[in-house]
């Protein structure tokens, strides 16, 4: 393999010379592997629980003390060079946390079959030996269980993959000891799986870059990131900072651990980081920051969130020179691929990113956050799930299903700007309206939602008229005017449903209203 120019960028000095690692051979792409042929993974045994209570107490009041200390004490030299050191005896001292951070998001087994409880009831049996095989560089990491899911939109499906709960605790106490060293160093304008970062703060500085005047947008889509990342480039990566040669062959044994397909086959896996365990997050911004500081060294403005990368210019001309030089980058020296049909240089309307759309006014520069059509589209397709036209539950189960999806889809499109009422206008309208098509399906035939009509106050004339008048399915007769007037707004309001304008403009208040300084009665100004 020949050696990768530097492209202009800065080396840094005194840089290690990469090393081999051991126990993270190549094992062939992509091909079967024989059971026999497979390394065995440290035998846990799942027999008492005696401890288990004293110890999740004492873990419980260790890591009390720990958050408390960090939040009281100033960071000292001393401190920051404890914080720096990234040694396999940091991630044994966090097995007992680490694994409290995974059994508080309650995932699935993985190919061992054990779930979260079966290895909190054997915890304090586990983590001796577990600490023990770590520290000796003999643990092996175990398969990793492949999962299915239809990717948003609909279109294909994305792979996830599911470590068994022992190796998911193994690798957020190795996030934990990471997260530290490389935190610091990324470079602000990345915003994906990070602290204190979310895709409000990207918003917020792809809007700050609209308003200078930068209102076209170089949208680079990575094709299959989480399955490309290039190991040897990562590892390398890792070794420059990471000192200690055990924590970086159980990385690179975790990367290496094979796939269970959903057909029991066993795979090899040479290249990727699987989406689903706690670390992958971090390791996909280590690969990327190099991109990163790349885009920052040529003075781009830019916004990444994850693989998803957004650089702002000021013409389309411009944006093509961006797109094809930063396109070569990432394939030449970061060995990825940019997938050329999701790629696109175009005003930022025209895109979807984070599930926003953004538009910059000619006239005052303001610039608008609204929904972007893929976004309408899914919540569209949401709302039908949610009321289907057979409904076998109650009225108020179906309203407490929208509820719950429409209170945590506001807090997360609540960032939008006004122009988005007259959208969730609609919506609400829409909502209301299967819910009555739900209702008139309830009261079954024709005869008896005459007579329910007539119950809420329609004119027996009109209600028989509207339920008879011509061969009318249930859809059409929700929007006809004796079935709005029988089924109003308040009568909805009364049962509970929640409204997307008002929650919408409830969010908006608490944003933007000032908080006034109280100042204690009985007491002077000075």
């Amino acid at each position: 393999m020949t050696r990768q120019k530097s492209e202009d960028c800065i080396k840094p000095q005194g840089r290690r010379k990469p090393e081999v690692t051991r126990g993270i051979e190549s094992l062939g792409g992509g091909e079967a592997v024989p059971v026999n042929k497979q390394p065995r993974q440290l035998g846990l045994r799942f027999e008492t629980a005696e401890q288990y209570a004293k110890a999740e107490a004492d873990g419980a009041r260790v890591a009390h003390r720990r958050v408390s200390r960090a939040h009281a004490e100033p960071k000292s030299k001393r401190r920051e060079e404890e914080v720096l050191a990234a040694t396999m005896e940091s991630v044994t001292l966090r097995l007992r946390i680490a694994f409290a951070a995974v059994a508080s998001n309650r995932g699935a087994p993985g190919p061992d079959g054990k779930s979260i409880e079966e290895v909190r009831a054997h915890l304090g049996e586990l983590l001796p030996k577990l600490s023990e095989s770590l520290l000796k560089g003999e643990y092996e990491p175990g398969d990793i269980r492949r999962v299915w899911i239809p990717k948003a939109g609909g279109k294909g499906q994305r792979g996830l993959g599911i470590p068994d709960v022992i190796d998911r605790a193994i690798q957020e106490a190795v996030r934990q000891v990471l997260e530290p060293l490389y935190e610091p160093k990324f470079h602000p304008n990345s915003h994906g799986f990070r602290p204190g970062r979310s895709c409000h703060t990207a918003i917020a500085q792809a809007t700050g870059y609209l308003e200078e005047g930068y209102d076209w947008v170089v949208d680079l889509d990575l094709e299959n990131f989480f399955n490309q990342v290039h190991h040897q480039r990562l590892m390398s990566k890792l070794a420059e900072r990471v000192k200690d040669k055990r924590l970086l062959v159980l990385i690179g044994k975790m990367l290496k651990a094979r796939i269970v397909m959903p057909d029991g086959v066993v795979v090899s896996n040479d290249e990727g980081v699987p989406q689903g365990g706690p670390l992958s997050p971090l390791l996909s911004n280590v690969v990327l920051d190099e991109l990163d500081w790349e885009l920052a060294r040529r003075g781009h403005r830019f916004v990444r969130y994850a693989d998803d990368a957004n650089i702002y210019v000021q013409s389309e001309r411009a944006g093509q020179r961006v797109m094809a030089s930063i396109t070569d980058f990432i394939e030449r020296r970061l060995r990825l691929k940019v997938n050329t049909a999701k790629s696109a240089v175009a005003r930022p309307e025209q895109r979807h990113f984070l599930g926003f759309s953004l538009r910059r006014e000619p006239r005052d520069g303001n610039v608008g956050v609204s929904l972007s059509k893929r976004s309408k589209e899914r919540i569209g397709a949401k709302i039908r799930e949610l009321t289907p036209r057979i409904w076998g539950n109650t009225l108020k189960a179906c309203i407490s299903g929208i509820n719950a999806y429409v209170t945590g889809w506001i807090g997360f499109f609540g960032v939008c700007t006004s122009q988005i009422e007259s959208t969730l206008r609609h919506l609400d309208a829409h909502i209301r309206r299967r819910l009555r098509a739900i209702q008139l399906k309830h009261w079954k035939c024709k005869r008896s939602i005459a007579q329910k009509l007539i119950q809420h106050g329609i004119r027996p004339k009109n209600a028989w008229r509207s339920v008879y008048g011509g061969h009318k399915a249930i859809w059409t007769m929700s929007h006809m005017p004796a079935v709005d007037r029988a089924l109003p707004n308040s009568y909805w309001d009364e049962r509970g449903l929640v409204s997307l304008l008002q929650r919408y403009r409830e969010y908006t208040a608490r944003i933007v209203a000032p908080v006034q300084l109280a100042l204690p009665l009985g007491q002077e100004r000075s």
